[in-house]
C-alpha cells in the first residue's frame, strides 16, 4: 500500500487469476460431469434408452448459480476498472506524446526526455495523446495500455513499486516504423530523480545560457527512428555522413541531383516533402511547431559532425 493505493499491476493480476480460476473450475466441473455421463449412460450398461424427465431444482441450480457466478465476475471486474481509471489525488502528471515513431514524455516543470523516468513508490499519472496518427502506449510490467488519439488526452496511472529499467512498447499499428516504437521507463530512487528532474548536474553557469544537445534531439525528437546513424538502412536514408552528401531528390514529381547543405537540411525537417530522396517514402512528418530554431540549429551542427 502506497497512500492507501493498492500496486495496480497486482489488482489487474488478482482479477485475471480469480475470473481464470472460476473459468477452470467450471471446465472441471462440466467435463468432469460429461465423462460420468459417458460411462455411466452409454449403451454398454444401457442397451434400451429411456426418457429422463425434466428435474425442476436442477434446472434452477444451474441456471442461477452461473448467473452469480457471471455477476460476480462482472462485479470485480468493474471495480478494477474504477480503480485503474482513478488516479491517486498525489500522482505526478507526466504528459504522454506518441508520434511516427518514438515517445516523448514532457513534465510539470516543462522537463522533457525520450525516457519515462519516474520515482520509485509514487504514482504516476500518464496524459496521452498523439502528433499525427493513432498509437498505443503499453508498459506490460505495470499491466497499462491506452490508445494515444490525435487532438484528444487520454488517461491512465500506474504505481513503480521497484527501482529498474522497464519496456514501453506501441500496440496500435502505426505505419512502416512501428516496429522501433518503442523506449524504457526508467525507474529511480527518489533522490536520483529528484537530481535528474532539477537538471542539477546540467544546470548552466551564471549568466550563460543552456545550449540545445544535437545528439539527444535526434533520439528524443524521434529522428533516429526512421534514420541511422551507422550507415544501415532504415525507412529513411542514414545521417551518417550527410552533410555534403550528393543526393537524388524528387522535388515536384521530377528528380534532381543536389548537395545535403544546411538549407537542405532545414528544409527537410520544415518541409520534409518538398525535396524526398529518391527511394524512400514521403512519410516524415513536419517538425514545424515541434522544432525550436535553437533545436534545429543544433541539430544540423551535430549532423554536420556525422562522418
Amino acid at each position: 500500500m502506497v497512500n492507501g493505493w493498492q500496486h495496480l499491476s497486482g489488482s489487474v493480476d488478482d482479477i485475471f487469476f480469480f475470473i481464470t480460476g472460476i473459468c477452470v473450475a467450471l471446465l472441471a466441473g462440466v467435463t468432469g460431469v460429461m465423462l460420468y455421463f459417458v460411462v455411466r449412460y452409454s449403451r454398454k450398461r444401457n442397451p434400451d434408452p429411456e426418457d429422463v424427465k425434466d428435474n425442476l431444482p436442477l434446472e434452477i441450480i444451474w441456471t442461477l448459480i452461473p448467473t452469480l457466478l457471471v455477476l460476480v465476475m462482472f462485479w470485480v471486474g468493474w471495480k478494477g476498472f474504477q480503480y485503474m481509471r482513478t488516479a491517486p489525488p498525489d500522482a505526478m502528471l507526466v504528459k504522454a506524446t506518441g508520434k511516427m515513431w518514438t515517445w516523448s514524455f514532457e513534465y510539470e516543470n516543462g522537463k522533457q526526455s525520450a525516457v519515462l523516468n519516474v520515482p520509485v513508490k509514487r504514482p504516476v499519472k500518464l496524459a496521452i495523446t498523439s502528433a499525427d496518427v493513432l498509437h498505443s502506449l503499453f508498459i506490460p510490467a505495470f499491466r497499462i495500455k491506452e490508445d494515444a488519439v490525435p487532438g484528444r488526452e487520454t488517461r491512465l496511472w500506474f504505481l513503480p513499486d521497484e527501482a529498474g529499467t522497464y519496456d514501453l512498447f506501441c500496440t496500435e499499428y502505426c505505419g512502416v516504423g512501428h516496429s522501433t516504437m518503442t523506449t524504457k521507463v526508467a525507474v529511480m530512487t527518489q533522490k536520483d530523480f529528484d537530481s535528474w528532474y532539477k537538471g542539477d548536474a546540467l544546470a548552466p553557469a551564471a549568466g550563460t545560457k543552456m545550449q540545445p544537445d544535437g545528439a539527444a534531439l535526434t533520439k528524443e525528437k524521434g529522428c533516429v527512428a526512421c534514420h541511422s546513424l551507422d550507415g544501415t538502412a532504415k525507412v529513411g536514408p542514414t545521417l551518417k555522413g550527410v552533410f555534403g552528401r550528393k543526393e537524388t531528390v524528387v522535388t515536384a514529381g521530377k528528380e534532381r541531383e543536389l548537395t545535403v547543405d544546411e538549407a537542405y537540411l532545414r528544409r527537410s525537417l520544415l518541409e520534409p516533402q518538398a525535396d524526398v530522396v529518391k527511394g524512400y517514402p514521403p512519410i516524415m512528418p513536419s517538425q514545424k511547431g515541434v522544432l525550436k530554431d535553437p533545436e534545429i540549429d543544433a541539430i544540423i551542427i551535430y549532423l554536420k559532425g556525422l562522418r
